[in-house]
């Protein structure tokens, strides 16, 4: 049965997905609240958004690193939202992660500490109401580390862990977690990249997955292209002595 439509707080709303997500929400007949830490990227995102779908929508100012203020930010919304769908992350050079400190401290605290430690507030608050869904993208980066990437894989592990965890802890409250693993996704960040057809999603792929998981289907972890789950069954078969070898 697909969830009446309310309102979704979309966290990351100046990225392609979290864009791509928000227009989806609207079409659908949803107010949606973006966050952006950059005031004038956000405005643009919701002008955009407001003639794109005149859908109802606002812009919330937010630094996923600031996690001090996240509890004033909860507050700020009023009422809560239906959906939390946090879209927020980097993808670092993994030779500079591995090099500056600072750096790959950037990146687990982008990838990891402020998406959990915000989505864990907002799930306190829909456990006391009793309803909600929080939908929390990760990556497959996090399956298991990989030489080339394990800097940015560790974080989202992290928050793969977190997301399964929190689910267990709240599936029997009326509050549902989902897991959303894109994949390649052809954005911003992946610009300059060379990406397989056969395992890249666009955006708005994405962003049609994520609400069907969350509003429609009602799914717990989802591959946004499903090649993902046979490589990546493939992956975790590997004995370690020869997936420490395989560079990739």
């Amino acid at each position: 049965m697909t969830t009446q439509p309310g309102t979704a707080l979309i966290i990351g709303g100046t990225s392609d997905i979290g864009r791509a997500t928000a227009l989806v929400y609207a079409d659908h007949g949803w107010k949606v609240i973006l966050t952006a830490r950059n005031d004038e990227e956000g405005l643009r995102e919701v002008n955009h958004l407001l003639i794109a779908s005149q859908a109802k929508a606002e812009l919330c100012r937010l630094d996923i690193l600031d996690t001090e203020s996240f509890g004033p930010f909860i507050n700020s919304l009023g009422t809560l939202p239906n959906t939390v769908v946090c879209v927020v992350g980097m993808l670092p050079t993994q030779s500079r992660a591995v090099a500056d400190t600072a750096y790959a401290s950037l990146s687990l605290r982008t990838n990891f500490e402020g998406p959990a430690i915000l989505l864990g507030m907002l799930a306190d608050r829909f456990e006391k109401r009793g309803t909600g869904t929080i939908v929390g993208v990760s990556s497959i980066a996090g399956n298991r580390g990989r030489a080339s990437n394990y800097v940015y894989g560790s974080a989202k592990a992290g928050l793969t862990a977190f997301l399964s965890g929190l689910r267990g802890r709240l599936w029997h409250s009326g509050v549902r977690v989902v897991t959303v693993m894109p994949g390649f996704v052809r954005t911003r960040m992946t610009d300059g990249m060379k990406l397989s057809p056969f395992l890249t999603a666009e955006p708005e792929q994405v962003a049609e997955a994520i609400y069907e998981a969350a509003e429609s289907r009602h799914r717990d972890i989802i591959y946004v292209r499903r090649s993902w789950r046979l490589v990546m069954g493939v992956i975790a078969a590997m004995p370690e002595g020869v997936f420490k070898r395989v560079r990739f």
